[in-house]
This record gives C-alpha cells, structure tokens and sequence, in this order.
C-alpha cells in the first residue's frame, strides 16, 4: 500500500467519532490527521531509539544496527527511510571502497530530540511500577479466564 493510500485512508477519521471535549477538540480534521500520521512515526519504538542514538553524532548503518537490540535490517532500513522522508534524518553516501553511508538528525529531528528522550528517560524511571501493574492485570485476567474455561467445561 503506497503513502498515498494510506494517507488517504486515514483522512478525515474523525468525521465518525462522537465530539468529545478534550486536548485533541482544538484541532480540525485535517490537522489532527497529520498529527496521527507525524505521532505513528515518530512514537514507533524503532524511530525512538534511532533517533535516540543519533543524539550525539553521524552513525554509520552497520553501527546504528550494532547499537540497537533486536532490531533487524529490514526494520532498520523501513524506518531510516520513513525519517528520511518526514526531515529527521540525513543519509550521506560516501565514495569509498568500501561504501559508506551515514546517518545524522536533521535541526527538525534534533528538536524532537528532547521528547524523545524525555519519553525514554520516563520509560526507564516507570519501568518496575509498569510490569507490577502488568502483571496484575494479566494475573486477574488470567484467573478470570481460567474461571470461564471452567464453566464452560462443567456446562458441556
């Protein structure tokens, strides 16, 4: 599916939603579409730690893969290019032998920078009082379930 049809498919989304106050009721449709589609981008885990990494300085790919747990090429590669394309993210090649490319943070990406690491830094300060709650809730949904698959079994 091209940019241009997924775009087209999430236009205007809010036209069938109930108006309800809140942070988002300020914007028209058009304006709240584009900060859905800039938000999908840049709250994507990937974008986060690529950005994240590219706080200090021009990254080679092979390193930025190096520096990033879990994530493989093709996700590396999807995601350099959607940055590319929104103006977070330079790729210079270099003529060398053999090739090189770097990656930097535009000034655009550079004043996301903060956010992003802000959004990290929380991640990481929450991150014990996250999985307590987690777990919680998969305990009791868990029991909930088992409860039903009883029932049902005793019902048959």
């Amino acid at each position: 599916m091209s940019a241009e049809d997924l775009r087209r498919r999430r236009t205007n989304v809010r036209a069938n939603v109930r108006t309800v106050p809140g942070p988002c009721a300020h914007w028209n449709n058009e304006d709240a579409d584009f900060i859905r589609e800039v938000l999908d981008l840049v709250g994507d885990k990937w974008s986060v730690l690529i950005i994240g990494t590219l706080a200090d300085r021009p990254i080679r790919y092979s390193d930025l893969a190096d520096a990033i747990p879990g994530i493989s090429q093709r996700m590396l590669t999807l995601t350099l290019k959607h940055l590319q394309r929104t103006g977070l993210v330079t790729r210079t090649s270099y003529p060398e032998v053999p090739p090189r490319v770097e990656y930097a943070l535009t000034e655009l990406g550079t004043s996301l920078l903060s956010t992003v690491l802000a959004l990290a830094a929380w991640s990481a300060d929450h991150h014990a009082e996250i999985r307590r709650h987690q777990t919680a809730y998969d305990n009791v949904t868990r029991s909930r379930t088992s409860a039903s698959d009883v029932a049902e079994v005793v019902n048959d």
